[in-house]
């Protein structure tokens, strides 16, 4: 292991012990102000992750925008954000936690600024690709920070099941704020929201929050950031078309085949060189891979539900955004209070029991999903299935959150953070563009042909289009005013749009279900069964790492039924 090293001041630190971790300097209750301030910041980001959603339709009817213009106001923050998270978890590390999250959140703030003003699609697109940027800067870093924060393993477990549970409450504030802000102000204000959040946030983050960083670093690999950036962004951005260009198109086997090209050529670098961006080796160990794969496989099913959920709510039952908000809080509530309880328990019990026990959960979710139509009772189904995935994403994220940090030196925190995003990103984006690609083919074979039997005194052209497209545009068409002879084809008209809607939802819900299980299944098969999270690791040098990284690989795979109560 490594030798004592000195802290980001300069004075004698303890080993596993960052500026952060000394509670003798900064004191409990600026340990605490700092973790509140870090969960402000990651409020900020999650939120813009989902108060968007809200918006798509009124900022479609005043820019004139079609659904895939809208579909890019979501991808184009998810985009850039997914694709640089690696790098600039990297270069917080080397460059200071705190730097990045003054500037990501500075940034942010000013480019919300750009999207609040906007009158065209190019500038909404513009700030939200922007946003992502700056974002990718701010959420590695406030993982980073709290593994600083809380070197003791209960209190670090704790934390970062607090932090997980910012998602759920970022689920709830972002729908329902979102349609309040709607009902009284322009699509604008959802951008306007970010500025004065974000200027409180940076004011906190230089006031409380302290710096810290990796104690010793080598030469930055230009080559392994580049490649990085361009292996993760090309395989979002295909994922993101692969529903347009067609899965089987020469466009997107291309781009696949492509962006593993760079992501092989990244792994190659970073395994032969002293200073990677990311030590792809940790991925040899379990307790950082297999946490890392249920993460992937838990948003994929997250993201795709919250998708599902959307059409269900704003197509199907016709809620307006404020009421679609409100129907949600159970799920937001369910998920932000089992994260930190889930983290406690699997200290107490094993990571493996828990992330199994969630990944079932989340099945169950979505066979009950499955099972959802036009007249089911939202408090007999509709409910249940919510909870069962809330729960069950709840279980799994902090756990996995917490066993894949404590994999980690504490120099290669903002890294480990970055990784944890990222398979999120990736998981999350792939669950709405493979469930969304089969809830759309089969809408759409279903719609299309009803539609176009329609008369255009019914419905005009383009509303058609948008019509064959989502059964979004329900609401749209129901505020038509028609002649009274056309109202039973209309009536007949939106009842095959929703049944379709919900026979293509169950089919997605039953294949996310089945991803589910079977990650569950080999996560029980591989997954170390004696594995508690302990201590950070102490700064290491190069040399001592890579000695440690190969004796963890070597007992965890070894070790008799189960691993080591440490991963390395």
């Amino acid at each position: 292991m490594g030798s004592s090293s000195r802290d980001d001041t300069g004075t004698p630190g303890s080993r596993g012990h960052s500026t952060f971790g000394v509670r003798t300097e900064i004191g409990r209750r600026r340990q605490l102000a700092a973790f509140g301030v870090i969960c402000i910041a990651e409020l900020l980001i999650v939120l813009d992750m989902t108060i968007i959603n809200v918006a798509l339709p009124s900022i479609g009817i005043e820019l004139a925008t079609g659904i895939s213009g809208l579909q890019w106001v979501v991808d184009a923050y998810t985009l850039t954000f997914s694709g640089l998270l690696l790098a600039f978890g990297n270069l917080g590390d080397r460059y200071g936690r705190k730097l990045f999250l003054v500037v990501g959140l500075t940034g942010l703030g000013t480019a919300s600024v750009i999207g609040a003003l906007g009158d065209s699609l190019a500038h909404v697109l513009t700030s939200r690709s922007v946003m992502g940027v700056f974002a990718a800067m701010v959420l590695p870093a406030t993982l980073a920070v709290i593994t600083n924060l809380f070197p003791k393993p209960q209190e670090r477990a704790l934390a970062i099941g607090v932090w997980s549970s910012i998602a759920g409450v970022a689920v709830a504030i972002g729908p329902v704020s979102g349609g309040w802000l709607l009902e009284h102000f322009s699509w604008h204000s959802v951008f306007w929201m970010n500025v004065p959040v974000a200027l409180v946030a940076v004011v906190l983050v230089v006031l409380i929050v302290p710096e810290s960083k990796a104690s010793a670093v080598g030469p930055l690999d230009v080559p392994g950031v580049i490649l990085s950036i361009a292996g993760v962004t090309l395989l979002v951005f295909v994922v993101i078309e692969a529903p347009n260009f067609g899965w089987t198109s020469w466009r997107t086997i291309g781009g696949l085949v492509l962006a593993a090209v760079f992501l092989v050529l990244f792994v190659q670098r970073e395994r032969r060189i002293s200073s990677p961006v990311l030590d792809v080796s940790l991925f040899r160990i379990r307790p950082f891979a297999w946490p890392a794969v249920s993460i992937a496989v838990g948003f994929f099913s997250l993201f795709g539900f919250l998708f599902l959920i959307t059409q269900y709510f704003q197509g199907v039952r016709e809620y307006s955004p404020l009421a679609f908000g409100i129907a949600t809080l159970p799920f937001a509530a369910a998920l932000a209070v089992s994260s930190p309880v889930s983290t406690i328990v699997a200290q107490k019990i094993g990571t493996m029991p828990v992330l199994v026990t969630g990944l079932v959960l989340i099945g169950a979710g979505l066979l009950v999903a499955g099972r959802v139509e036009i007249d089911s009772s939202y408090l007999t189904l509709v409910l249940p299935a919510m909870l069962l995935l809330a729960v069950g994403i709840a279980i799994i994220q902090g756990p996995a959150t917490e066993s894949i940090m404590s994999s980690l030196p504490l120099d290669e925190a903002g890294a480990g953070a970055a990784v944890n995003d990222t398979t999120r990103e990736i998981g999350g984006t792939l669950g709405v563009a493979v469930l969304g690609s089969i809830v759309a083919s089969y809408y759409v074979s279903t719609v299309r042909p009803l539609v176009e039997r329609i008369p255009t005194a019914i419905m005009s052209e383009t509303e058609k289009g948008y019509a064959q497209s989502s059964v979004l545009s329900v609401i749209e068409i129901q505020k038509r005013d028609l002649p009274a002879m056309f109202e039973p084809q209309r009536a007949q008209l939106i009842l095959e749009m929703k049944e379709a809607a919900l026979r293509g939802s169950s089919i997605a819900a039953y294949v996310a279900a089945g991803a589910v299980f079977v990650c569950a299944a080999l996560v029980f098969c591989f997954f170390p069964a004696s594995y508690r999270t302990t201590g950070m690791l102490a700064p290491q040098t190069s040399d001592e790492r890579a000695v440690d990284r190969l004796a963890a690989t070597k007992d965890v795979g070894s070790a008799p039924g189960g691993g080591p109560d440490s991963p390395s």
